[in-house]
């Protein structure tokens, strides 16, 4: 009886040489990388707007004692930065829970269809706050509602797009691979660089964009590789050497026996692992927490950056909200950075928590040294800024991708890359608790003076990394064990 083809995406139909052969397993991972980078970089270009749009809501920079006050009402009056803080609240709340039910539904349902929907969503809901600044609405509730909604969508990305990147790439370069995938700048840059037009371009151009994004993804993703027979082929290969030598009868065994196999499989991909089951696992549960800590300070900086660089004098010059939201583009270009080196690293010595534990503290005196020596000159301030973002988004990305990859195809579930959704929205979930708190304080807090809210950031950056303290020695114990095993075996 012939197997089943699964249905494949529009893209394929229009252009049949998509398919394999003539194309190759490694086109269509390089393929796959590219639509997913796409995707994701587009759901983080639209949630980066309201961060960048602050400093034109929220109160203005105070000149001497007085203050024009001339932002968007309600967010420019004494309860500005609080107002400001409830929105981010808002959305990221809905992220975190929508998050955990995203993974859930994910591992269930066609993964493209499901990205394609958040992204959709995502796109609507943005340009649907952008109008706020044309039909000049000032209510609150209008900016919340919509911010609550926005996030539901948003929490769909995260969790689908980690599964599909799982399912098409190895173990042995993941943290690589998915720490070049990860780095998304564009969303600064969209949206700073249309904020002179009106605050509202700075969420209409995102919107659109996501939404145009989203077409393509419903039109060439292919989810999983046996869509496209590559899995099929490597099993193929294994009976084959499995069996080099042997006679007829036991390929024919073997060929049997994987029917069944890959039937059982198919069977109980439709009883995907359990939420309650996938916080067991080894490692999900420390690196949730410790996630949970590294985003609050990650969000934090991803919300408020831009408003504290238009407040904060730069060598006694304050400078201008187009040219803040630019410059605060520099932290995540160290962010970039700090994602691909610290996947290249970690695939290295095969050790995610010792890399981890590493970037967080070494993030502490970083941003000490920012907060101190950011305001002397623009210099300073770039190259303080970058070192800033590269350590304090390295173990973020690192988590958020390669470790919540690995998490959930892990040996104990046997590499049913059915958890990897659901795992993944567990640890990103945890951690978008962290994301909707951090920006929440920062908005109460900074009406104390930033001192306050760099003290949060650091303290929380160390109770981060002693929740992988654990991890980080098994680790290492498990290197010097197998250092010991080299040096006996060369002897």
């Amino acid at each position: 009886m012939q197997s089943k083809t699964p249905s494949l995406p529009l893209g394929f139909i229009l252009f049949p040489t998509l398919k394999s052969p003539p194309k190759t397993l490694f086109f269509h991972q390089i393929f796959i990388l590219i639509l997913t980078f796409l995707a994701y970089a587009s759901f983080h270009a639209s949630r980066k707007p309201p961060s960048i749009v602050k400093s034109v809501l929220g109160p203005t920079v105070q000149s001497n004692t007085t203050s024009t006050d001339t932002g968007w009402t309600p967010f420019n009056g004494p309860e500005g930065t609080h107002r400001l803080g409830e929105l981010d609240l808002a959305f990221l709340t809905s992220y975190a829970i929508g998050m955990y039910f995203a993974g859930h539904v994910g591992d269930r349902i066609d993964l493209r269809l499901f990205l394609v929907f958040g992204m959709m969503g995502s796109g609507l809901l943005t340009i649907i706050f952008g109008f706020g600044y044309w039909f000049d609405v000032h209510l609150f509730s209008y900016f919340i509602g919509v911010q609550v909604v926005c996030g539901f969508f948003q929490s769909i990305g995260w969790p689908c797009v980690v599964a599909v990147v799982g399912n098409w790439f190895g173990k042995e370069k993941r943290g690589l691979i998915m720490g070049v995938w990860s780095s998304h700048i564009i969303g600064s840059v969209v949206a700073s660089g249309v904020l002179e037009f009106g605050w509202g371009w700075s969420f209409l151009v995102p919107g659109v964009l996501v939404i145009v994004v989203g077409v393509i993804v419903f039109c060439f993703l292919v989810a999983n590789p046996d869509d496209l027979g590559f899995e099929l082929v490597a099993s193929a290969k294994e009976i084959e050497m499995n069996v080099e030598g042997g006679n007829a009868v036991n390929l024919e065994k073997a060929e049997s026996e994987e029917a069944v196999l890959l039937k059982k499989e198919d069977s109980d991909s439709l009883a995907a692992i359990g939420f309650l089951e996938a916080w067991k696992l080894p490692g999900v549960a420390p690196f949730a927490f410790c996630l949970f800590f590294s985003k609050l300070v990650a969000y934090t900086f991803l919300y408020w950056l831009p408003f504290y660089i238009r407040h904060t004098a730069v060598a006694g010059v304050h400078l201008s909200h187009k040219t803040a939201g630019i410059l605060s583009t520099i932290f995540d270009i160290g962010g970039v950075f700090g994602g691909v080196l610290a996947g290249f690293v970690s695939d290295i010595i095969d050790a995610r928590g010792v890399t981890s534990v590493t970037f967080l503290r070494l993030s502490i005196p970083t941003l000490i040294l920012y907060r101190i020596y950011g305001t002397v000159s623009m210099v300073t301030n770039i190259a303080l800024m970058f070192l800033s973002g590269l350590l304090v988004n390295g173990p973020y990305s690192l988590i958020t991708t390669a470790v919540a990859a690995d998490l959930g195809t892990q040996d104990l579930i046997k590499g049913n890359s059915r958890a990897l959704a659901t795992v993944s929205a567990i640890i990103d979930g945890t951690g978008s608790v962290g994301a909707a708190l951090g920006p929440l304080l920062a908005g109460y807090i900074s009406t104390r003076g930033w001192n306050s809210v760099f003290f949060m950031l650091i303290f929380s950056t160390f109770l981060g990394s002693l929740f992988l303290i654990r991890i980080a020695k098994t680790e290492i114990g498990s290197m010097v064990n197998e250092g010991k095993w080299f040096r006996s075996s060369v002897t």
